[in-house]
């Protein structure tokens, strides 16, 4: 963990870092958001949560964001052409919105991740990678709703390539890497995000949407980086060779029934005992009382300056700003 000191003289020397996340629409999941925020501050991360949100937010899940410690900005959303597209999910389409991130050009560096991912060992040295470069973590292609490509026609996934291998005599070279964009190592840039808003606007949507064009985008400077750093819960029955609960840093309860906040148990897999255990994990934090801002400040004083201080830089741009302990 960086220290207080140093923190302090980043905000000073523009070399600022942050957390961001995105949130749309009134329903839970500012639940997830919440959780995002009291889980990074469980494993002591010395950066902020910066929460992109649209203007369909109710003003009563922004306020509860700002009493947890959020920095709260609000975008516009993106549309991408119109077209007669089938998402893998119809949801998909406002995640386009997440392009506007890269615009946040107050911080050299951010982590990006989505409100259904909680933080369970401190990753603030992803901060330090070697800058020029996306760095994500590879997806899986072994779900339904991969079942419209050539991958999951084949039976080919990344994650274990050794098993089925790719037909290169029918299919030609196998796909590049592609990574699951919801959590992604970036640096911000107004060359960047022009770019990306007038490259959406004559790039054909498909299937997964953001994160398919996301893959065009940085398929050049893309890095992968271990999946215990964002753990899609379906590599526990897919590739369970793969996984070792242990290690892993980052869950993303991305698959069908996993959010902790609708969790009843009842699809497919949802019934598992790792999938259980990391759900009440993801209950104990959120419920946690003693990591919710108001309290949590009283215990760091020092931190809580600090967060003023880098909030207070915000103005102008932020729609609300952390509280003060008082």
């Amino acid at each position: 963990m960086a220290s207080m000191e140093m923190i302090g003289e980043k905000s000073l020397n523009g070399g600022k870092r942050a957390y961001v996340t995105f949130l749309a629409g009134n329903l839970d999941y500012w639940m997830g958001v919440v959780g995002l925020a009291k889980g990074l501050r469980k494993v002591k991360s010395a950066y902020p949560l910066v929460v992109a949100i649209l203007p369909d937010v109710p003003e009563e899940h922004r306020q509860i964001l700002v009493a947890q410690g959020c920095i709260v900005r609000e975008i516009e959303p993106v549309h991408p052409p119109e077209n007669q597209t089938g998402y893998a999910m119809a949801y998909y389409v406002i995640n386009y919105s997440k392009l506007r991130i890269w615009e946040f050009v107050e911080y050299e560096k951010m982590i990006y991740l989505d409100g259904d991912i909680q933080v369970f060992s401190n990753i603030d040295h992803l901060f330090d990678t070697p800058s020029s470069y996306l760095y994500a973590v590879k997806d899986c292609f072994c779900e339904g709703t991969w079942s419209k490509t050539p991958q999951y026609e084949i039976g080919y996934c990344q994650q274990s390539p050794e098993k089925v291998k790719w037909p290169v005599e029918s299919h030609g070279s196998p796909p590049p890497l592609y990574f699951n964009a919801g959590m992604l190592v970036f640096e911000p840039s107004l060359v960047t995000y022009n770019d990306l808003l007038q490259t959406v606007q004559v790039t054909t949507p498909t299937s997964f949407a953001e994160q398919d064009f996301l893959n065009m985008y940085f398929r050049d400077s893309y890095k992968p980086i271990p999946s215990t750093y964002n753990l899609v819960l379906a590599m526990l029955w897919r590739h369970p060779e793969c996984i070792d609960l242990d290690q892993i840093k980052v869950v993303h309860y991305c698959a069908k029934g996993s959010k902790p906040w609708r969790y009843t148990g009842d699809e497919e897999y949802m019934d598992r005992e790792d999938i259980k255990m990391l759900v009440k994990k993801w209950w104990d934090i959120y419920q946690d009382s003693s990591l919710d801002y108001k309290n949590y400040v009283k215990t760091e004083p020092k931190l809580n300056l600090i967060i003023e201080s880098l909030a207070s830089k915000e103005s102008g741009s932020v729609t609300s700003l952390a509280p003060s302990a008082a």
